[in-house]
């Protein structure tokens, strides 16, 4: 047989550290892979100690573990051993690029960038790695340049690198770097890869491009939990929450499956819809998934029943919560500051106190909102010291809420004070002023800091003229209001639903009624969609003038739009139509209401009233007491009224007597009046007068004047003469009460007496405002005063009253005086 060949004793031992340092390179691998660092760490100190040399690879592995568990101490022990083992080794681009992607990874940025730059050749891997460093630490516009510079330079982004670029774009909303990102994914064939479509869709969503978001989501053959999650979230952020529910449903009926974010974005569409139904189905399903609730899901399930007014809802799901962070707090307590519970926010800050947990600007900002709205002068004052105290008064949400409560609780040069002890004001700020001004009617100071804040370079937006605008409106100054609302068009800048309300609304209450419905009309025109305020506001305008075209052609435009008839809506309807004359269609508005409420009786009791249907009146003020509604002051001065116009004396004493004793009403002036007008209407002036000297109140003018009315008839001219003079006290330059006195006088045939008072009157210079009375024809809005010839149809409008008043006295009616 052959002898066997000799090895030389040289490779046998290279062959044998060859295979131990494969053998440690494989353990050390597997122990990073299962996140055991420092066993790795300490079998690469034993094969050290074994003089075996550590190479590119095992340093390449253990950096890679340290990624994987965001070890930075543990790493940068292994960049020292790197450090120390020579250039050879530091100088590796393998090594490099690996450290460069681990201090990326762990967000050290001034670590990361340094190495970055001291790359020999930057490759697509290390590109990745600072780009997504930028990304995470919001240095958008960082990611962006990287983006373009390493395509400069050569290397072409991959799928890793794109959605990075996509998130920067999303962050800025720069849409046309976006699209021009989309064009390089369809060059290189990247539209394919569910991340980087997931990146599409969720960047188009954030540029609020919602469209070609879902073009992007249509056109995916694969979709995961991230593509519908993003789909979901950018139709919420673009408003379009009926869509976002829709997307969850068809999400569920394709099996996929789905996670927090997935259900905190169903219930903030929820929460924005006050869809209750949809929001339980939420909560459910993350009970029914096992999801606990950490603070993205139960904050989520806190806000969406908070929105609701489901407070107990929330409370309970808040308890329930292991941890809770800042933000879960806040949401508890804006929920009951939305909700009015302001003590319970109170008692909530306390407690969140006392848990050790930092009040931020939110929840100084609910505690600021608290005091304006229980006007807690103390109160604001505490929330602002805590704010100086941890500097936080330059938040832009927190001075603004600053400005706010001093302004409601009266105290401007306060909030002035606040606002200008702010260095940094932008728009919200100058706005948040304006808005106080226009609260307390101070326009002059708002038209000075409207200029003011134009000459700091700050351009007013729409929210700046809305203050204006209403500033005007306020203190009486109409044409100011028109021209700032012709302003702002002129300048591009476009009125919003807001503005148009405003505008309405005011014009209304300043007796320019006529002109507040041209206005509604343009809005209409313009395409904006009123609602409700804004309806009931011209409305308001059609009452007051009596104008029954427009005001039925307001309810033409309701009944079109399908919206539901509201408790303000339908009351709102109901006294333009009894005030227009219409008592019946007024009725037919009533029946159509199915949950009616007390103000939508009010005003139907109010329009029998004023038609003198005093038995219709009595009968809806027992069917209302039937059904379990109780009474206010404002049904009573309606009923009483009906009362006193009808001369149901009996049904009126008895309705004032049981305004304490049933229902606990306190009775008003108002009250007071019609009873002793009622009273004297029917001749029994003493127990009239009776009345007026044991109510708890000093009479106004309105109940002497009716007295003395009735002392005219009755011919008590002493009485008269008596009340006259305290009329006269209370208002001596309202020429109406001197027509009175001479009136009762008048009608006794003391003439030299009525002279008398008329020269007074004529000493004081002051003339009686005649009578005056309106109707509408088509557009045109025809006036008449008393003994008026002016009107081109005088002789034809004279005839027909002259015929009118014959017919009157043939059938037996006699006229009525009050």
């Amino acid at each position: 047989s052959a002898k066997p060949k000799k090895i030389p004793l040289c490779t046998t031992l290279h062959e044998t550290a060859s295979v131990a340092k494969q053998s440690y390179l494989h353990q050390i691998t597997s122990l990073c892979k299962n996140g055991q660092l420092q066993q790795a760490v300490g079998l690469l100190t034993a094969m050290e100690s074994d003089n075996f040399r550590s190479g590119s690879g095992i340093y390449g592995e253990l950096i890679q573990g340290c990624v994987l568990k965001r070890a930075l101490f543990t790493g940068q022990q292994i960049h020292a051993r790197i450090l120390k083992s020579g250039e050879l080794i530091a100088r590796n681009e393998f090594v490099e690029t690996k450290l460069v992607i681990f201090y990326a990874k762990c967000d050290a940025p001034e670590v990361a960038t340094r190495l970055f730059s001291r790359l020999g050749t930057q490759s697509v891997f290390s590109w990745a790695a600072i780009i997504g460093l930028f990304c995470r630490m919001g240095s958008n516009e960082e990611a962006l340049l990287g983006f373009c510079e390493m395509q400069n330079n050569g290397v072409f982004p991959d799928n890793f690198v794109v959605p990075n670029a996509l998130k920067a774009c999303g962050a800025l909303q720069l849409i046309g770097f976006g699209k021009g990102v989309h064009g390089y994914v369809v060059k290189m064939g990247f539209d394919g890869c569910v991340y980087v479509g997931s990146s599409l869709v969720d960047m188009y969503g954030k540029c609020d491009e919602v469209e070609d978001a879902r073009k992007v989501f249509d056109g995916m053959l694969e979709r995961n939990t991230i593509v519908w999650n993003s789909m979901i979230v950018g139709y919420v952020r673009n408003g379009l929450n009926e869509e976002a529910i829709q997307m969850f449903y068809d999400m569920r009926v394709e099996g996929v499956e789905q996670t927090r974010v997935t259900l905190s974005s169903f219930l903030s569409a929820s929460a924005n819809l006050g869809a209750l139904e949809e929001g339980r189905q939420a909560h459910a399903l993350a009970v029914l998934d096992g999801l606990e609730l950490d603070n993205i899901l139960g904050s989520s399930i806190i806000n969406f029943y908070a929105k609701a007014g489901l407070l107990e809802d929330a409370e309970l799901v808040f308890r329930s919560m292991f941890e809770k962070d800042v933000v879960t707090w806040n949401l508890l307590i804006c929920g009951y500051v939305q909700n009015g519970e302001f003590q319970k926010a109170l008692d909530t800050c306390q407690l969140m106190k006392s848990e050790n947990m930092r009040f931020d600007s939110v929840t100084l900002t609910s505690i600021l909102s608290v005091s304006a709205d229980t006007i807690n002068l103390k109160l604001g004052k505490e929330g602002h010291c805590h704010c100086i105290r941890n500097n936080l008064e330059s938040d832009v949400a927190v001075a603004s809420s600053t400005i706010s409560m001093y302004a409601k609780c009266k105290r401007i040069g306060s909030a002035i004070r606040a606002f200008r002890s702010t260095t940094q004001r932008d728009l919200v700020l100058w706005n948040s002023l304006l808005a106080a001004y226009a609260d307390l009617s101070l326009s002059g100071e708002a038209l000075k800091l409207f200029y003011e804040m134009q000459l700091d370079g700050v351009t007013p937006n729409v929210i700046s003229y809305n203050s204006m605008i209403l500033a005007f409106l306020r203190t009486g100054q109409v044409d100011e209001a028109k021209d700032m609302f012709s302003q702002m068009q002129s300048l591009d800048v476009l009125p919003n639903l807001i503005t148009w309300t405003t505008l309405i609304s005011g014009l209304a209450q300043n007796g320019f009624g006529y002109d507040a419905i041209l206005i509604f009309l343009q809005m209409l025109e313009a395409g904006i969609q009123p609602n409700i305020v804004t309806i009931v506001s011209a409305l308001s305008a059609c009452t007051t003038l009596a104008l029954l075209q427009y005001g039925r052609t307001i309810h033409g435009y309701i009944t079109r739009r399908g919206l539901c008839l509201s408790v303000p809506l339908a009351t709102s309807l109901v006294d333009m139509y009894a005030k227009c004359g219409c008592i019946h269609q007024a009725k037919n508005v009533f029946d159509l209401v199915v949950s009616k409420e007390l103000p939508i009786y009010n005003a139907m009791i109010s329009g029998y009233a004023s038609h003198g249907l005093a038995a219709e009146a009595l009968s809806l003020f027992k069917h209302m007491e039937d059904v379990g509604i109780e009474p206010d002051n404002i049904t009573f001065t309606c009923i009483l009224s009906a009362c006193n116009h009808a001369g149901l004396v009996s049904e009126g004493l008895e309705l004032l007597n049981d305004m304490v004793s049933k229902h606990d009403v306190k009775p008003g002036m108002e009250h007071y009046g019609c009873v002793v007008s009622l009273l004297s209407k029917s001749g029994n002036l003493d127990k009239a007068y009776e009345l007026l000297q044991t109510m708890p109140y000093d009479p106004d003018a309105h109940i002497l004047v009716s007295l003395i009315a009735a002392c005219k008839e009755n011919h008590e001219i002493e009485l008269g003469e008596y009340l006259s003079e305290h009329l006269l006290q209370l208002e001596p330059e309202n020429s109406g009460h001197y027509v009175a006195l001479s009136n009762v006088y008048a009608n006794n045939g003391m003439w030299n007496v009525v002279t008398e008072v008329r020269n007074v009157m004529k000493e004081k210079g002051l003339y009686k405002n005649p009578g005056c009375s309106w109707t509408q024809i088509g557009q045109e809005l025809n006036t008449f005063v008393a003994g008026d010839v002016s009107h081109p149809k005088s002789e034809e409008i004279y005839a027909t009253l002259a015929l009118l008043g014959k017919d009157m006295h043939f059938i037996g009616y006699a006229p009525m005086i009050y």
